[in-house]
C-alpha cells in the first residue's frame, strides 16, 4: 500500500490539557511558511484542549486558517495536502518527554475530512505517515449553513467554519511592548472579533488515551495530566 510522506510545514503550539480549559493561540505574528504561495493553508492559530460536558471525555480543537473574513469564509478550504495531526504524551513510557505517544491524524479528502486513530504514531517528530492502519473515521465539512458532526467508536467529530473563539487587544498589546502604554485596558478590544477559522474538533474518551500523568497538579491530584500538541504536516 502506497504511503505518503508529510513533513511539518510550521511548529506545533503546545500545551498541557487537564481537565480545566487551557489553550495555546498564535495568530497575527505566526511564522513565515513557505510553499508557493499555499503556506497559509497550513498556518495554525489555536490548539485547545479541555474536559469535556462528559467528564470522562476530552475535547481537542485545532484552529487553522486565522483572519477569515466572513465574506470569504465559505471559499476557504482545508488543504487536501495538508495532514493536521494531534499529539498526545500520555507518559505511558513512564517519561513525560514530550515525545508523542498516540496521534489523532487528520486530512481532507473531497467534500469530507478523515480521521484515523488515536494510535501509535509510525514515526515520531517532524514527519509523519498516515496510519492507513488505524481506526478511520470521517465527517462531512460544514459551512456556515450547514453544520454536520459525526460519532463513530465513542468519538465526535467535526470539520468546518467557526467564528474566531480567541479573545486578544492586539493593539494595547504592542503598546505596551513599545513602552506607550502601561497596560491593558479594561474593557479590551477583541482584535480578532468578526473573523472566522476553520476548525477541527474531536471529542475523545480518555481512556483511548492510556492513564497520563496522576499526581503532577497540586491542584487536581487525581486528575490525568496530557501533553498535547498540534503540527501541520505539509505533503512531500
Amino acid at each position: 500500500m502506497k504511503k505518503t510522506k508529510f513533513i511539518a510545514a510550521i511548529g506545533g503550539l503546545s500545551l498541557l490539557a487537564i481537565s480545566v480549559f487551557l489553550i495555546s493561540a498564535d495568530h497575527i505574528d505566526a511564522p513565515a511558511v513557505t510553499g508557493g504561495g499555499s503556506g497559509t493553508t497550513s498556518d495554525i492559530t489555536d490548539v485547545y484542549a479541555f474536559r469535556a460536558e462528559n467528564p470522562n471525555n476530552l475535547v481537542l480543537v485545532a484552529n487553522v486558517q486565522g483572519l477569515l473574513a466572513p465574506g470569504t469564509t465559505d471559499v476557504s478550504q482545508f488543504d487536501e495536502n495538508v495532514l493536521v495531526e494531534f499529539n498526545i504524551d500520555n507518559a505511558g513510557d513512564n517519561n513525560n518527554d514530550l515525545v508523542e505517544d498516540l496521534v489523532i491524524q487528520v486530512i481532507k479528502r473531497g467534500d469530507s475530512m478523515y480521521f484515523f486513530g488515536p494510535t501509535a504514531p509510525t514515526q515520531t517528530g517532524l514527519s509523519s505517515t498516515i496510519n492507513v492502519d488505524a481506526a478511520r473515521s470521517s465527517v462531512k465539512i460544514s459551512t456556515r449553513t450547514d453544520i454536520q458532526t459525526s460519532e463513530n467508536n465513542g468519538m465526535k467529530f467535526f470539520a468546518g467554519p467557526r467564528e474566531d473563539p480567541f479573545y486578544f487587544d492586539f493593539t494595547q498589546y504592542n503598546a505596551i511592548l513599545g513602552g506607550t502604554e502601561p497596560g491593558f485596558r479594561d474593557p479590551g478590544v477583541d482584535t480578532f472579533a468578526g473573523t472566522n477559522v476553520l476548525s477541527i474538533v474531536i471529542e475523545v474518551p480518555k481512556a483511548m488515551l492510556g492513564d497520563g500523568v496522576v499526581g503532577a497538579n497540586p491542584l487536581l491530584p487525581t486528575t490525568p495530566i496530557y501533553s498535547v500538541w498540534v503540527t501541520s504536516n505539509r505533503k512531500q
